[in-house]
């Protein structure tokens, strides 16, 4: 399982022993693969793409993170969490979850840049050690066929990135034609608006009952305007609620994300999702579905994404990691012009063999194969596959990495 079984890091810090001045723990992952992805496509300029040798660093971080005891069984917790591109020699300031708090036995509530129960409950399914790498489930999950792909910018707007943005390119007589499809950038992270961090949120996180906890999260909208000229329109905010359950080997999990995003479409997006996973000891299975829905001034649309995960221990210290997910066909009438075949599969083998208690070696391999008319690509170190540039519709990605994770 995932060390992140709700919606944020805070619960940790929450149940962290009490000390009267602040204690820092300096903490992280260095994670690096080498990786060989092969991309093929039937689309007319698919002779473009081909096989590429890279190293990847699949989410590392690097963490600070605290509590001071107040007094009365209340503490203060902080948290700043920073992503980390070694093989890039780069990374981003708190981009990861960072935020200030208190905590006590009303539970925890915290401001920042936050994970929300929904992107949550989609990482503590997936099989993969730090919900990470070519096989992981953001690669399908949340996107809608790639029309939700991104997170907030640094004034917490969205904009959508395929379908149905405000652009009259992509719409035709209010309709969504294909050609409005968009990719993502080689090795940039390609998730969707739901599996991405907040901004400018708050969220509550409640004390554990008989292994229920119950997390709201509210994504303020900052960049309100008050001018009413159509640029200054955009004014997104929205909530993430979210009710697990994690007692013994079950974990389950219900969640649902709204946005509303008021741009000059007056667009709305939400995802409601539910999941679960066993632990038998010797084996673990989970499972997820999910729909997630998007609707402005002239129609709307929706899709159906589940998946089946498992792993097996093999020895004491090495087990294999599977999981298949599909993401249906889009539906709807702002889909109305496009032909069927808009969902994917996404299949994952691995093994992961432990040296210690924080360092594992691992190799993976992964298939992700769209159908004809959608392009999704990796949802961590993504290929780049796009529909202008190369031909990216009906894409198979066929890709392996072997590397090593550490956490510290």
């Amino acid at each position: 399982m995932q060390k992140k079984l709700i919606a944020l890091a805070v619960a940790g810090l929450a149940a962290a022993p009490a000390f009267a001045q602040t204690n820092v723990t300096i903490y992280g992952v260095a994670d690096a693969t080498f990786d060989n992805v092969r991309a093929s496509s039937t689309a007319a300029a698919g002779d473009k793409l081909g096989s590429t040798n890279r190293v990847s660093t699949n989410s590392s971080y690097l963490g600070f993170k605290g509590t001071e005891d107040l007094g009365n069984g209340l503490k203060a917790v902080f948290q700043f969490e920073s992503g980390i591109s070694s093989d890039q020699a780069t990374g981003t300031w708190a981009s990861r979850d960072s935020f200030v708090g208190l905590a006590g036995g009303f539970g925890t509530v915290v401001a920042g840049n936050l994970t929300g129960p929904t992107r949550a409950l989609g990482a503590a399914l997936d099989v993969n050690a730090g919900a990470t790498g070519i096989g992981a489930n953001t690669a399908l999950i949340g996107k809608l066929s790639n029309a939700l792909v991104g997170t907030t910018n640094a004034n917490g707007n969205f904009t959508p990135t395929s379908y149905g943005t405000s652009s009259t390119a992509s719409l035709v007589n209010g309709k969504v034609t294909n050609t409005s499809l968009v990719g993502c950038d080689r090795s940039s992270t390609c998730t969707s608006l739901f599996d991405t961090r907040w901004k400018n949120a708050i969220a509550y996180v409640s004390p554990s009952f008989a292994g229920v906890t119950v997390t709201a999260a509210y994504v303020a909208n900052e960049n309100h305007g008050f001018d009413a000229a159509p640029a200054s329109a955009a004014n997104t905010q929205g909530y993430d609620l979210g009710v697990n359950y994690n007692n013994g080997p079950i974990l389950a999990g219900l969640t649902y994300n709204a946005v509303t995003l008021r741009d000059t479409n007056e667009t709305r997006v939400s995802d409601l999702r539910l999941g679960g996973s066993y632990n038998f000891g010797v084996a673990s299975v989970r499972a997820l579905v999910e729909r997630t829905s998007f609707q402005n001034v002239v129609g709307n649309m929706h899709q159906i994404v589940w998946g089946l995960g498992a792993t097996y221990n093999v020895t004491t210290n090495g087990k294999i990691v599977s999981q298949f997910y599909r993401a249906q066909n889009v539906t709807g009438d702002l889909v109305a012009g496009i032909p069927a075949q808009t969902g994917a599969k996404l299949f994952e083998l691995g093994y992961e063999h432990s040296l210690s208690k924080r360092t594992i070696v691992k190799a993976v391999y992964s298939y992700l194969g769209n159908d004809k008319n959608a392009n999704y690509d990796y949802g961590i170190n993504a290929a780049g596959i796009n529909t202008a540039a190369n031909g990216g519709l009906g894409a198979k990605l066929n890709g392996v990495q072997v590397g090593v994770r550490h956490s510290f």
